[in-house]
C-alpha cells in the first residue's frame, strides 16, 4: 500500500506509452457497453409499455360505418348490460376526427374534409375483471353493429416478442464484442509487459512480489474500463434523450421512462462492467509472466 501512488502512476504511464492500443481497447469496450445499454434500456421501456397494456382494463369497440347514431346508442346499452363491464363511453366519429387531426397535423388531412370522415363511432369500454378479458371481448364482438374490438393484449404480445428478439440479437453481438474487448485489452497489456520486460525481470530478481509487479497492469486495465464507462454513459444519455424527444415530438407518445430514472443505474453498471473487463483482460495477460523468474522473463 505504501507504493500504491507509484504503482498508479505507472498504470497511467503504461496507457500513454501504448496509447494506440489503449484507444483501440477503449473504442471496442465503448461499443460493447453502448450496445448493451441500448438493448437493456429498450427492453425496460418495452416492458413498461407491455405492463401498462396488460394492466389496462379498457378497450375500444369500433362500429360499422353504416351504423346510425340511434343504433349506436342501443349498441352502447347492450354493452353496458354485460356482467364484466363497468362503464361505456361513446367516442363520436366527429370528435375522433378532430383528435386525429390535432395529433397528425393538417397535412395528412388536407384532402379529407369532415364530411368524408373515414373514422367510425366507437365505445371505450372499462372492465371489472381482467381475467374475463377474452370472454368479454367475444361478447362485445358478438353484438350486431360492432365491427371490431381493439385487443391491446395482442399489441402487448407483439411488443414482448420484439423485445425478446432485440435482446437475443444484442446478446449475440455483445458476446462477440466482449471477447474482442478482452483480446485487445490483453494484447495492450501484453505489449506493455514486453516493452518493460527488463524492468519486470529486475524487479523479480530483487524480490518484488507478484502483487507489486501485477498492480500497474491491473490499474491500467481498470483505467481503460473507467474511461470507457464514462464515455459510454455520456453517449447512451445523448442517444436516449434524442430518441425520447423524437418519440414525444413526432408520435405524441410519452411512455418513455425519464432519463433521470435510468441514467444512474446505467452509469454504475457501466463502471462495474468496464472495471471487470479491464481487470480480467489484464489478469489473463500477465499471469504467464508471473510464473517466470529473472532471466526466464527475457527468454535467456
Amino acid at each position: 500500500m505504501k507504493g500504491f501512488g507509484y504503482l498508479t502512476k505507472e498504470g497511467f504511464r503504461n496507457i500513454w506509452n501504448n496509447r494506440i492500443m489503449s484507444i483501440a481497447s477503449i473504442c471496442v469496450l465503448i461499443s460493447c457497453l453502448v450496445l448493451t445499454g441500448a438493448a437493456t434500456l429498450f427492453s425496460i421501456n418495452v416492458s413498461e409499455i407491455v405492463d401498462r397494456a396488460g394492466e389496462s382494463n379498457e378497450t375500444t369497440a369500433y362500429l360499422g360505418m353504416d351504423v346510425s347514431r340511434l343504433e349506436a346508442s342501443y349498441i352502447g346499452k347492450d354493452i353496458e348490460k354485460l356482467d364484466n363491464v363497468v362503464s361505456v363511453t361513446m367516442v363520436k366519429r366527429e370528435d375522433a376526427y378532430k383528435d386525429y387531426k390535432e395529433l397528425l397535423g393538417d397535412e395528412l388531412f388536407e384532402t379529407v374534409d369532415e364530411k368524408g370522415n373515414p373514422l367510425p363511432d366507437a365505445f371505450v369500454i372499462k372492465m371489472k375483471d381482467l381475467n374475463k378479458y377474452d370472454q368479454t371481448l367475444k361478447q362485445v364482438t358478438s353484438i350486431e353493429g360492432v365491427e371490431r374490438v381493439n385487443d391491446r393484449r395482442e399489441a402487448a404480445k407483439m411488443l414482448a416478442d420484439l423485445s425478446r428478439l432485440v435482446n437475443l440479437v444484442c446478446v449475440g453481438i455483445v458476446s462477440v464484442l466482449v471477447v474482442i474487448s478482452l483480446f485487445i485489452i490483453a494484447n495492450t497489456i501484453r505489449t506493455t509487459m514486453y516493452s518493460r520486460r527488463f524492468e519486470i525481470s529486475i524487479m523479480k530478481s530483487v524480490g518484488a512480489t507478484n502483487a507489486f509487479v501485477r498492480m500497474p497492469f491491473l490499474i491500467e486495465g481498470m483505467i481503460i474500463g473507467v474511461i470507457s464507462a464514462a464515455v459510454s454513459t455520456g453517449v447512451i444519455a445523448l442517444m436516449y434523450e434524442a430518441v425520447r424527444s423524437a418519440v414525444v415530438r413526432y408520435l405524441q407518445m410519452s411512455f418513455f421512462i425519464p432519463l433521470s430514472r435510468v441514467i444512474l443505474p446505467t452509469a454504475l453498471l457501466f463502471v462495474a462492467a468496464g472495471i471487470f473487463v479491464g481487470l480480467f483482460g489484464s489478469f489473463i495477460s500477465i499471469r504467464k509472466y508471473l510464473k517466470k523468474e529473472g532471466n526466464e522473463i527475457l527468454g535467456w
